[in-house]
């Protein structure tokens, strides 16, 4: 069986968590999009100030932070600077042929961190709720790549 192929059930587990996490990050944006539009401001470059269709009557204001729109933007940014290695290890990870069971766990068990992250962020806890979920996440990335490493030099 070949090991990135939907013929292994490792590599399926794989292709739906990735699915779900792309879907994550670019949801994540049309989410900003959507809370800029709602209050007409928060606006990130200056040239953002150009009357438009979407912006028909420009103000200054308008590129001032928003605390909706920064919310939004920061988990954003968050899952920009999480998902991409999870996206790159899990490929490897199942490359180097782990149990259906711990693939299942690990690759399935990253997705809920990353939503549970998400949930917390937009429901505004603590700091300390918010690392809890990140920490999973990251301890997740770093065994399927120890696993990958370890694997490969056998």
């Amino acid at each position: 069986m070949i090991a990135l192929s939907l013929e292994n059930p490792n590599f399926v587990t794989y292709v739906i968590a990735a699915a779900i996490m792309i879907l994550k990050i670019m949801g994540q944006g049309w989410v900003t999009v959507y809370r800029m539009l709602k209050v007409g401001g928060g606006w990130a470059s200056p040239e953002d100030l150009r009357p438009g269709v979407i912006n028909r009557e420009p103000d200054p204001g308008q590129l001032q932070p928003n605390e909706y729109v920064e919310r939004s933007r920061r988990m954003h940014r968050n899952d920009l600077e999480n998902i991409p290695a999870f996206l790159a290890c899990g490929l490897i990870f199942v490359a180097a042929g782990p149990s259906l069971l711990l693939a299942n766990a690990l690759l399935y068990g990253f997705v809920a961190a990353r939503l549970a992250h998400t949930l917390a962020y937009a429901t505004q806890s603590s700091h300390e709720v918010r690392a809890t979920f990140y920490t999973i996440g990251s301890l997740i990335v770093i065994a399927m790549a120890l696993y990958a490493l370890t694997t490969a030099l056998g």
